[in-house]
């Protein structure tokens, strides 16, 4: 009886153990199995999730790049961190009983330009929208939302009613001519509208944007502040497809500062964030039957202030990725297509990569403000590859070689590391990051001291001076080098040292994913 007992006793034990073996091999073999398929050998990268690991160079330069849009605030100022800079355009909109003193100064000047601002405004949106838990993380949500704000504040204000829209305060012929601080402007600030009369379907349609991008901003922060942004995108869409006509043509005075290329990227664009905002299937259908007349499918573009393509591209894709069952996508799919040609592209070792970059790997378009196609396709780049690893699709095709999701990533990466003094220059061009950085930036309010009083003409003395700039315009994304990657650090050359808000847009959001371990979220809502 003892003997039996003790042998069955030895063989459960047995059994057992046999058992347990087969489920320890059998969980090690499923981890391996997923750490194949999520491993970098195949291209996964690694599994989304929270954020992880904070890379300090980009957390400090994502500090620093949100700091330049306090910089360029008009109007009243609320909690002004910046030391030089104060009170200005109070007046802005009087002419016209509205109060247009918020908003955002340009770029080294003093115009409020609605286009480009507008553009600001939807690409600091997205931003915040794809890599706000990110922005978090190192605690610059807070002051990317507030800057949006303040932004479209002015937006509204300059939507007076349906089919009017203000789209510029001052006049670039008078106020040009002046080196001043905006604190001391006496000049005339003339305003420039759109109405039905005249129309302007490109500036309408990005303000839309920025509306119905910005409306889901605030969404659960503040309802009531973002169902009166979604009304204004309507009301904006409506009038700027109901009254087609180019701004370019109908105001001719702004060609020679933001001269509009066509209207039909930026109603692909607003109508795309319209159905974000809102999932109302008319919004989408739009896309899908306008694809043809103004898509231009099967030709990768340059993501600008005046081209909104490739953008509009690549935010179409993410519901293709998402959203699987998505009634009305099958006129999506051209999008998603011409999207993975953009970022085909980019790839520096793609058969289709674009030769339109230099030795040291910078894209390269424009000489005037050259770094605007770098920072917006490496924004783009990671927009994508994030949509690739959150939906756990490996690889890309590019003309039948084949790349890792995370190759774009490390693209994204070498046009941010460039920009921040990684290039045969040696120096930073986002100003006040890493040791070498420009001091003579082409910058009204930067160059000359905050005690100084001057008027129109009498502040070239700090224009013409040799000393570098007194001010520092932290953040500061400048134009970039030439293409034989030359850079003149001048007050002279706007061309290579100017700022603008809509590169530090782009550069938010670039530097926003790179800040962790980067991942998209499956919805925008």
């Amino acid at each position: 009886m003892g003997e039996k007992s003790k042998s069955r006793g030895w063989c459960g034990w047995f059994i057992a153990i046999i058992v347990l073996a087969s489920v320890v091999l059998a969980v090690v073999y499923t981890v391996k199995l997923r750490m194949k398929k999520s491993g970098d050998d195949d291209g996964a990268g690694p599994v989304p999730g929270p954020p992880g690991a904070i890379d300090k160079k980009y957390a400090d330069a994502l500090k620093l790049a949100l700091q330049f849009f306090d910089i360029q605030k008009s109007g009243k100022l609320e909690n002004n961190k910046i030391s030089w800079r104060g009170d200005s355009g109070l007046k802005d909109g009087s002419e016209a009983n509205l109060d247009l003193s918020k908003g955002l100064y340009d770029a080294g000047d003093h115009i409020k330009f609605g286009f480009p601002m507008a553009f600001t405004a939807t690409v600091l949106s997205w931003s915040i929208l794809e890599y706000g838990d990110q922005m978090n993380v190192v605690n610059q949500l807070d002051p990317a939302k507030d800057s949006l704000r303040w932004t479209t504040d002015y937006l509204i204000k300059a939507h007076p009613s349906d089919n009017v829209l203000y789209i510029q305060v001052g006049d670039p012929k008078v106020d040009h001519p002046c080196w001043e601080r905006p604190e001391d402007m006496k000049e005339k600030r003339p305003l420039t509208k759109i109405d039905v009369d005249t129309p302007g379907t490109e500036v309408a349609a990005e303000t839309a944007a920025a509306m119905a991008s910005a409306s889901l901003v605030f969404k659960d922060s503040d309802p009531t502040y973002s169902a009166t942004l979604l009304k204004h995108a309507k009301q904006l869409f409506d009038f700027a497809e109901t009254k087609r006509g180019s701004y370019s043509v109908n105001i001719p005075e702004v060609q020679k500062f933001y001269n509009s290329t066509g209207y039909g990227d930026e109603l692909l664009w607003a109508a795309s964030w319209l159905y974000h905002a809102t999932e109302d299937k008319t919004y989408l259908d739009y896309v899908s039957s306008h694809g043809k007349e103004f898509a231009s499918f099967g030709n990768p573009t340059w993501f600008s202030w005046d081209n909104k393509l490739a953008g509009t591209q690549v935010l179409l894709s993410r519901l293709l990725f998402f959203k699987k069952d998505l009634s009305g996508s099958k006129g999506l799919g051209n999008y998603r297509n011409t999207a993975k040609a953009v970022m085909c592209g980019l790839l520096p070792k793609s058969p289709t990569a674009t030769a339109s970059r230099t030795n040291g790997g910078l894209i390269w378009v424009s000489e005037w403000n050259s770094m605007q196609q770098s920072v917006s396709s490496a924004f783009l780049a990671s927009l994508f590859s994030d949509y690739m690893l959150t939906s756990r699709i490996h690889k890309i095709s590019c003309d039948g070689k084949i790349f890792k999701a995370t190759e774009l990533r490390d693209f994204a990466k070498s046009q941010a590391d460039y920009m921040l003094g990684k290039n045969p220059l040696g120096t930073s061009f986002v100003v006040g990051y890493g040791d070498k950085y420009p001091q003579f930036v082409h910058h009204r309010g930067a160059s000359i001291p905050a005690d100084a009083t001057t008027g129109c003409l009498d502040g070239f003395k700090w224009f013409n001076s040799t000393k570098p700039n007194p001010n520092i315009a932290y953040g500061a994304l400048v134009g970039g080098p030439f293409f034989n990657e030359t850079f003149t650090d001048s007050r002279e050359n706007p061309m290579q040292n100017e700022p603008t808000t809509y590169n530090n847009a782009l550069l938010v959001g670039l530097l926003s994913s790179l800040v962790t371990t980067s991942s998209a979220l499956q919805s925008l809502k």
